[in-house]
């Protein structure tokens, strides 16, 4: 049967559509393949770089050393260069900073999840998604003018420029990398797990606790990871509000038990491994000098830092992982 020339000029239409479509969807997926492969690229041109300079530092000066000494003073004589102090300084704010992050973070996350109606949640998720947009020489700048002086209300020998302030400035920029990707989810976790908790005669907060909270364990655990990496990469608010003087603090001893006393570091300056980088940067280096390649050796050790910390983030994700 011969169609009718409407029909065939409908079908003609719909192959040509067909056709243009394919087109446009094969030029899209170009596209993507393309800035994937640059986006490996860039990845990979970046960490041979870093490794280029920094192979030449240690050839010049001793990784052993490197790794071990407690002077940092790559510009001024004698010169040293032993990363223990900003290490130290590094993980001081690092850990400071979880303290602050990590239960503010889980709570709030908890209320947006199992408390807060519809209309709550829409309303502050995104006000706390805010902290996340703020510009950290602002969080940094914040902690000079106000945090610090009124530290100093509760410890009048606080210096100007210390550890204290700036780790709770990291904490409080953390909080909503925290509070997001656990609140995603414990909001995976089904309802059917919650009215199983309610059918048994559970409260609110037992479900929370005791059904919610274990079955969104790997992503609240991936959350904490992955913030504690945005906290040991963190420059601005260190280098504005902690100082930029390496220190490690006096080992005490109580009998043969040695230990640190928390005023020695928190409430004195230091300097972490991200702000001697723009210390370094910004003081009159000559390329290829010990100084200048110090950078890198600096750099591919905060990215085996941080890879660390992605790795031991990805094996907890896919280790305890619930599939609903």
């Amino acid at each position: 049967m011969i169609p009718e020339p409407k029909d065939y000029m409908d079908s003609f239409s719909s192959t040509s559509h067909f056709k243009t479509r394919r087109i446009f969807e094969s030029i899209y997926a170009n596209i993507f393949f393309i800035l994937a492969i640059l986006t490996i690229f860039t990845t990979i041109g970046i960490i041979y770089f870093l490794f280029e300079d920094a192979i030449v530092f240690f050839s010049q000066y001793s990784p052993l050393k490197f790794l071990t000494s407690s002077n940092w003073s790559p510009v001024i004589p004698p010169k040293e260069y032993g990363i223990l102090p900003l290490l130290f300084g590094t993980l001081v704010v690092t850990f400071m900073a979880a303290l602050v992050a990590v239960p503010i973070g889980t709570l709030t996350a908890v209320y947006l999840s199992e408390y807060a109606d519809k209309r709550t949640h829409s309303i502050l998720k995104p006000l706390l998604e805010i902290l996340a947009g703020v510009p950290t020489v602002v969080y940094g700048f914040f902690a000079l003018a106000y945090v610090t002086p009124a530290l100093r209300m509760l410890f009048p020998s606080i210096s100007p420029f210390n550890a204290l302030s700036a780790s709770l400035m990291v904490g409080i920029m953390i909080i909503p990398m925290v509070s997001s990707i656990s609140e995603d989810a414990m909001s995976a976790v089904p309802d059917s797990l919650r009215q199983a908790g309610f059918g048994l005669g559970a409260t609110k907060f037992d479900v929370s606790t005791s059904i919610v909270i274990p079955a969104a364990l790997s992503g609240i655990v991936a959350s904490y990871i992955l913030a504690i990496s945005r906290a040991i990469g963190e420059t601005m608010i260190v280098t504005v509000a902690m100082g930029l003087h390496p220190t490690l603090p006096e080992v005490r001893y109580i009998g043969p038990i040695p230990y640190v006393h928390p005023a020695d570091f928190l409430l004195e300056t230091g300097q972490t491994m991200t702000a001697a980088m723009v210390q370094l940067a910004q003081s009159d280096l000559v390329g290829s000098s010990v100084a200048y390649n110090s950078l890198f050796a600096i750099g591919i050790t905060l990215f085996f830092v941080t890879l660390l910390m992605n790795a031991i983030s990805n094996f907890i994700t896919e280790r305890y992982r619930e599939s609903y």
